[in-house]
């Protein structure tokens, strides 16, 4: 029986534009992202750097992009977050069935630019629908890594076996899918969260 429910983030609850910063920094003249600095955007979800640290080492690698226009293509992947699935939570929180828990693979500047989108009544709102609420550069590990869910089972008390993790990326779904949660791989534009009640039949 779950008992237990692990929520994804972007493109589950926030609708995301994934080829937006790689579009803007395009048309600002990058012809590519050397592969390195991919390092340096996992170490900034991890925590390991600050927002400082992470735009200039991001400038070091990208020096025909300005700062304020590297910040401005970072954030474009953040669009709206649909009042119906903040309503959908918010319902669930309230009904008490199933213990709620977030982890996502997020930064600094993306939350900020979150919190910018929603307002903070409304991001505020979101966080108290989850006994647990976690972003990866605040507790300094991310998603596929299997501690992310070792983590979240030891300091809540969980068993893989009673919690159904919902996510849009295949990997982190195979990831859980290893460890014995059960999984729910939401497909972005074909299928919404408010349908969850049809993947709880574990």
């Amino acid at each position: 029986m779950i008992k237990n429910l692990l929520f994804d983030f972007g493109d589950v609850f926030i609708d995301l534009d994934k080829g937006a910063t790689l579009r803007i920094l395009s048309e600002k003249g990058l012809t590519g992202i050397r592969p390195e600095l991919y390092s340096v955007i996992y170490d900034y979800e991890k925590g390991k750097v600050s927002t400082e640290e992470f735009l200039r080492k991001g400038m070091e690698y990208l020096p025909e992009i300005r700062r304020d226009d590297l910040i401005t293509a970072w954030n474009a992947i953040i669009l709206d977050f649909p009042e119906h699935r903040l309503d959908f939570i918010t319902d669930l929180a309230i009904n008490g069935s199933y213990r709620l828990f977030l982890f996502s693979n997020t930064n600094g500047l993306h939350i900020e630019k979150v919190i910018e989108r929603m307002g903070s009544d409304r991001y505020s709102k979101f966080m108290s629908c989850f006994e647990g609420f976690y972003l990866s550069h605040e507790v300094g590990m991310r998603k596929p890594d299997p501690e992310v869910f070792e983590m979240f089972f030891d300091k809540n008390r969980l068993s893989p076996g009673e919690t159904l993790f919902v996510d849009d990326t295949l990997e982190h779904i195979q990831s859980a899918d290893r460890l014995g949660l059960y999984t729910w791989h939401l497909q972005v534009g074909k299928e919404e969260v408010t349908e969850l009640f049809k993947h709880l039949g574990g």
